[in-house]
């Protein structure tokens, strides 16, 4: 199963998405895109890794270049999270050499996990809501990550928008 699961801040979109993995047999793997390069990134990576103590994830870093992992068989993936992965690959330490076309990059890799284990859920963002204009490589961002989350709705077994800890589910059914 492919699974895409969108939020704003604080909708409770990973603990939902955490929800569903935890709801699979196997293996639980936590595959973390944030790149701990100050103080509140480092503070939102203990407080994570807090929530999935005792919960039996193995945790995988890895700011870009996600198909590059390897998995066990039977192996369910928590992707935490699209828009990380976005920013890590567009900028930054991690960004490509030559960025090309990052949406068809990440989209592809996406891809490319998803075939490497028994289910995949990723979790991203609604950076889509604010109705405030931004400057121009901001939106640039912007419409690369809804390029991106529409790409992947698009193939996906299973789609929701969670507001406020509810889901709403927009495809298929658990």
């Amino acid at each position: 199963m492919l699974a895409l699961v969108i939020g704003g801040s604080g909708s409770g979109k990973s603990e939902y998405a955490e929800e569903m993995i935890c709801s699979r047999g196997g293996r639980r793997v936590y595959l973390a895109t944030l790149f701990a390069s100050d103080e509140e990134s480092r503070d939102r990576i203990l407080r994570h890794r807090r929530l999935r103590k005792n919960r039996g994830f193995t945790t995988i870093e890895k700011p870009v270049e996600i198909s590059d992992i390897s998995l066990l068989p039977n192996s369910n993936v928590l992707l935490e999270d699209m828009g990380n992965l976005l920013a890590n690959t567009m900028y930054g330490k991690f960004k490509m050499r030559d960025e090309g076309d990052a949406v068809d990059h990440i989209v592809c890799d996406v891809m490319s996990l998803a075939r490497k284990c028994s289910n995949l859920v990723i979790v991203t963002n609604d950076v889509f809501s604010e109705g405030m204009e931004y400057d121009m490589e901001t939106e640039r961002y912007r419409k690369n990550l809804a390029a991106i989350n529409r790409k992947i709705a698009a193939t996906a077994d299973f789609a929701a928008e969670i507001i406020c800890g509810q889901p709403n589910i927009l495809k298929g059914q658990l």
